[in-house]
Formats: C-alpha cells, sequence, structure tokens
C-alpha cells in the first residue's frame, strides 16, 4: 500500500463507493493495489485478496503529513485568535511558494494522516477560516472534493480537500507544457480543437482546422509540422478558451494557469519532427492518444517509448469511443494495460472514470512516477472531456520552487528553436530558456556559426504567448526580437548564452544509448541523427566500449 490512490481508498467502509468508483472491472481495481496482484501460479489467493479487500474497522488514512510540498493537513480552523490566523496565513504563503502558485488544504485531517472528520457546522467555520487566509495572501480557494468518513461518531463527518491558487508575484501566471503524442489519425488535433476552441467536432476534422499551419496539412488531415495551443483556467478553475477570448492576450490577461499543447506529428515519415519536438521544447508531460478503433498501431509504440526514453511523465486518452461498442473500447484498454504493465514500461494504469477519479490522478500522477492515468472521451459527443479539464487544472508542475530558483540562478542559456523576420521589428528567435533570467536589453552572445565562433547581440523586446514580457525564467518558452541582427547568420539549434559562459563546441562525444527498436546491428561507423535538446545532427558511431556491436534481441 505504497501509493497514495490504495491508502486513500483501500481501507475503511466509508471509501468503498469512491473505490469502485476509480475505475469498472478487475482492470482497475489491480490498478490500486500492490504488484501481488499481477502475479501468477501459486498467489491466486493473494491476488483475489489484493483486488476486492475486505471491509477493515480501521480508520482510513492519508500518508503523513511532510513539511516540503504543497499538501497541507489542518484537523480544524474554528475561530483561530490573531496571532493564529496569522501563523496560519504565513504558512499558506510557504505552501504556495512550494507548489509555485498551487497548494492542496486537506480539512478534517490530523498530522499523521488519520482522517477524522469534521460535523457541518466545524466545516463551515474552517472553509470561512482558509478562505479568510486566502484573502490574506491574495488567493483563490476551490473546493475540489467532499467526503464523509466514519470515526466513531454518530453525527455525520466529512473531510474536504480545497485547492488554493495563486499566481506568483513574479509571474504573469503559472505554465505547464504538454506534448500530444501518437498515431496518424489518433484524433490529436481535433482533440486540441474542441479544448481551445470550446465548440465539440463535426466528426468530420472541423475542430483540427485553425490548428493547421500548412496548406497541404488541411487537404490531408494530417500534421506535419510543430504548433502551440494554449487553454487557460482563472483562479477558480474555471476554462478560459478563445469560445470567451477573441486572442491568446485576453485569454492570458483572465487565466492564472496556463496549458500549452504542443501538437506533434503522428506519422512515421514525420518522426524526426516529433523527436524534435519532444527534445528541444522540454515538455513537463506527455498525453499519448490512441484511437480506441484500431488500438495500438503506427507509431504509438515508438511515441511510448520516446517518452519515457527522455523521462517525461505520460497519461493516456483514448479517443472516438462513439465510435466503438463497448467490447471494442474494453478490448483497447486491455491492450493498452498489458502494454504499460510489461517489464520494459512498469507503469500502473489508472483508469479515471469520474470526478473523483481526476483529482486523484492529478495529485498521484506527479507524486509517482509509475502511475498512468487512462482517459476515454470523444470529441464528437464530449464524453468525459469535463474529466480532462479537472485533471489539466489540478495537475501541479513537476519541479518545486528550490529547483527552480536552482535553475534561475545559473548562467543564461537560450535555445534556438524558430527563426523569423518580422516587419519593423527585424529578426526574431523563438525557443526555450533552458536556464538563468534574460530581461529585455541584455547582452548575449549566439552560435555556434559555420566557422565555430559565437556572435555578440542584444534582447531587444520578449513576447510570452503573443503578449509583452520583460522578464524571462528558466524554463519559460517565449519569442526575442534581435533588431538589425543578420539573419543568415542563425539557425536552428543554436543557443544564446550569457558571454560568462565563455562556450565552446565538440566534434566528438560520449553517449549511453538504449536501442528500443532497430532492425540491424548498431555498430562502428554506423550513422546516426542525433537529438540533444534542441540541436538536430548527423552524426557517425566512432567506437562502442565493451562491445563490438549491439542489436535488439526482441521488439517490446
Amino acid at each position: 500500500m505504497d501509493t497514495r490512490v490504495s491508502e486513500l481508498f483501500g481501507t475503511g467502509s466509508a471509501f468503498k463507493s469512491s473505490a469502485q468508483a476509480v475505475g469498472s472491472g478487475a482492470s482497475n481495481s489491480t490498478v490500486v493495489t500492490s504488484k501481488k496482484a499481477f502475479t501468477k501460479n501459486g498467489k491466486k489467493s493473494k491476488s483475489r485478496s489484493a483486488r476486492f479487500p475486505k471491509p477493515s474497522n480501521n480508520p482510513p488514512y492519508l500518508p503523513p503529513e511532510v513539511e516540503e510540498g504543497n499538501i497541507e493537513y489542518k484537523l480544524k480552523l474554528v475561530n483561530p485568535t490573531q496571532y493564529r490566523f496569522e501563523h496560519l496565513a504565513t504558512q499558506m504563503k510557504w505552501r504556495l511558494q512550494e507548489g509555485r502558485g498551487e497548494a492542496v488544504y486537506q480539512i478534517g485531517v490530523e498530522d499523521n494522516g488519520l482522517l477524522v472528520g469534521l460535523t457541518e457546522a466545524e466545516m463551515r467555520a474552517s472553509l470561512r477560516t482558509l478562505h479568510r487566509m486566502a484573502e490574506k495572501v491574495g488567493a483563490d480557494i476551490t473546493v475540489l472534493r467532499e467526503r464523509e468518513v466514519d470515526y466513531d461518531s454518530e453525527e455525520p463527518r466529512k473531510i474536504t480537500e480545497v485547492l488554493v491558487r495563486k499566481v506568483p508575484d513574479d509571474q504573469q501566471f503559472l505554465d505547464l507544457r504538454v506534448a500530444v503524442l501518437g498515431n496518424v489519425d489518433s484524433g490529436k488535433s481535433t482533440l486540441l480543437g474542441v479544448l481551445t476552441q470550446g465548440e465539440l467536432d463535426n466528426g468530420r476534422g472541423r475542430a483540427r482546422l485553425n490548428l493547421f499551419r500548412h496548406l497541404h496539412e488541411i487537404q490531408t488531415g494530417r500534421t506535419s509540422s510543430i504548433s502551440f495551443e494554449i487553454l487557460g483556467f482563472n483562479s477558480k478553475g474555471e476554462v478560459v478558451n478563445y469560445s470567451d477570448s477573441r486572442t491568446a492576450e485576453e485569454i492570458c490577461e483572465s487565466a492564472s494557469k496556463m496549458i500549452t499543447f504542443i501538437d506533434l506529428a503522428g506519422h512515421h515519415k514525420y518522426l524526426k519532427t516529433t523527436i524534435f519536438g519532444l527534445t528541444s521544447y522540454c515538455p513537463d508531460f506527455a498525453m499519448l492518444v490512441v484511437s480506441a478503433n484500431t488500438g495500438i498501431v503506427g507509431t504509438t509504440r515508438e511515441h511510448l517509448g520516446l517518452a519515457m526514453a527522455l523521462k517525461v511523465p505520460i497519461f493516456i486518452m483514448v479517443s472516438k469511443v462513439d465510435l466503438c461498442t463497448k467490447a471494442t473500447v474494453e478490448r483497447t484498454m486491455r491492450q493498452l494495460e498489458r502494454i504499460l504493465k510489461q517489464p520494459g514500461c512498469n507503469k500502473v494504469p489508472l483508469v479515471v472514470a469520474s470526478t473523483d477519479d481526476a483529482v486523484t490522478a492529478a495529485q498521484q500522477f506527479t507524486q509517482s512516477p509509475s502511475v498512468t492515468p487512462i482517459f476515454t472521451f470523444s470529441s464528437v459527443s464530449g464524453e468525459n472531456l469535463e474529466l480532462l479539464k479537472v485533471f489539466l487544472n489540478i495537475l501541479p508542475p513537476l519541479s518545486n520552487s528550490k529547483e527552480q530558483e536552482e535553475l534561475m540562478q545559473q548562467l543564461t542559456e537560450f535555445q534556438v528553436d524558430e527563426i523569423y523576420t518580422v516587419p519593423d521589428v527585424g529578426t526574431v528567435v523563438g525557443g526555450t530558456l533552458y536556464s538563468g533570467i534574460c530581461r529585455e536589453g541584455d547582452p548575449l552572445v549566439v552560435g555556434p556559426t559555420d566557422d565555430g565562433l559565437f556572435r555578440e547581440l542584444t534582447v531587444c523586446s520578449i513576447q510570452r504567448n503573443r503578449s509583452a514580457c520583460r522578464v524571462l525564467r528558466a524554463g519559460q518558452a517565449a519569442t526575442l526580437a534581435l533588431g538589425e541582427f543578420d539573419r543568415s547568420l542563425l539557425r536552428k539549434g543554436m543557443v544564446m548564452v550569457s558571454p560568462e559562459m565563455n562556450p565552446t563546441i565538440c566534434w566528438l562525444f560520449e553517449a549511453e544509448i538504449v536501442l528500443l527498436f532497430h532492425a540491424k546491428t548498431f555498430h562502428k561507423g554506423f550513422q546516426v541523427t542525433v537529438h540533444v535538446g534542441n540541436v538536430r545532427q548527423t552524426a557517425t558511431v566512432e567506437a562502442l566500449q565493451g562491445k563490438s556491436c549491439a542489436r535488439v534481441k526482441k521488439q517490446w
């Protein structure tokens, strides 16, 4: 019982209904139990007991509270003294800082994780105090869920989970990047069109038309380039998209949390473009879209393997459930669970079937790298799209404030991914700030050029999501205006760094390799394409240490 899911739903009769809601059938009940449930040969009794736990008289519990992180337990917050209130407000500031603007409060829970619960009157008083605390620090609160607990009391008691959100003073909004993966024709662009435009698809791909960048993409219906779409959430957790706002600037002004979707190509012909999107844009999460009527076909396995090799957390969307029978959807789900549980993946699938599941999945997803949420949805009927929105709204950032601060203290390094020429502005580059802080007017050096040198330049202005921005911080994507700098000297894969870094170039490097799938033998002299960050370069293998060649024994 090492995962929070099993700790939350695995004990106590009060949680029985929620445990059943995590997913129908035995496939998901094994998700929230120990690994013994998956073993064979002589362990059937353990498997049955793990799948169907007997009701226990022991009080339900959560993991003990930790000092670090953005989760806070409070037994009750009824009429605190002024001194106590100031202390609670300071504590909330700390939790918000740890969560980079987001914190989760569990009301009715002791510090050791015991779910005691509060009466109706005590809970109302506690939520009023929590609201005052949030106003004190300039934050907003949203009740995520409530549940009753059975704890030696005749009067009903319940616990409440509350999301507290406050945009940090030095930022315009919280920002998460999600790479969208999946085989061609699985419904990736259509899903993004429905989420960002606020209108359902007509079954013939109308929702995806606004996402395409080239004429041949509109004609074929297949994405061949990398495009970006944004979905905002305000401080109350409500969706902000193009259905309410005309421009990206209006979305940025109204939203306190922004999800940037990186729409990648699904066709095998554009696999290098997809790899470039995964390595260059540093996504926080990956969303793998699988069509329910075709299952795991084409590049789905390769995309899954790439995301796992790059250690990007994955959640899965099973699309087009309106076109399939229930048996076909279940077959695809079994296929997914079988792939995820294989030794090469070692993932724990968690089927999301209710709002309660979506909240649990969002919190568990970042705490345990093995948990993989699975959603089923339809872009035509809108089935379960609200669950995805709840999940994305609560999804916390991977890095905490300390890690973010360490990155910002390093020297500036900006990776150049796109190059433009804008009238009356001059040369503009787009990319991601890998480390440090970049401000308007900062002197940087860019390179390496064809002759291996780095040239000086000055950052004239910065824009994020088409809105002006004076300061860019590590991990953020933006476009930088370089004025009259000669565009012919720039190319994709370059870096703009602080002059203090004194950058040098190299022609030879060592690397550890993992062969995901390769039809031939990997040996000395083999020619490969290397993707390192935003660098995409052909290379030749000079030597293999310890062996003369390497090959894949079995396709996973």
